[in-house]
């Protein structure tokens, strides 16, 4: 999901199937999910021209990286730290949302919770 998420957010979102795919071709330990290290593995094989061209990790790898020869050190940190707030910003709107979704499943519980007591208040004073 989180993988689904962030190729959402660069402009190249994937199918389910791609995804698996991403996964599965970078996946060292076989447990369907990427570990930090399998996540870097990507950058490496792109480096090294191991991915093939029209696969979602080639995407990602394109929509990641700089030339420092060109842009320099500077224009690679300051595109570097670019992307960090720009994730850091989507991630305090998700995080926001989710706890507008949590208050929400709590005041539904609570009221969940009065109806019921005064359903047993209502048959006590019924019978």
């Amino acid at each position: 999901m989180e993988l689904k998420l962030m190729m959402e957010k660069l402009g190249a979102p994937q199918t389910h199937l791609g995804l698996k795919n991403m996964i599965k071709e970078v996946d060292e330990d076989f447990d369907g999910r990427l570990s930090f290290r399998e996540f870097l593995l990507i950058f490496h094989k792109a480096a090294a021209g191991e991915l093939e061209e029209d696969s979602g990790l080639m995407a990602l790898a394109k929509l990641s990286e700089i030339d420092v020869a060109q842009e320099g050190v500077k224009g690679a940190k300051d595109f570097f730290e670019a992307k960090v707030q720009a994730l850091s910003c989507a991630s305090k709107f998700e995080a926001e949302l989710k706890a507008e979704q949590d208050e929400r499943k709590r005041e539904e519980e609570k009221r969940r919770i009065r109806q019921a007591a005064f359903r047993e208040l209502k048959a006590a004073f019924s019978t």
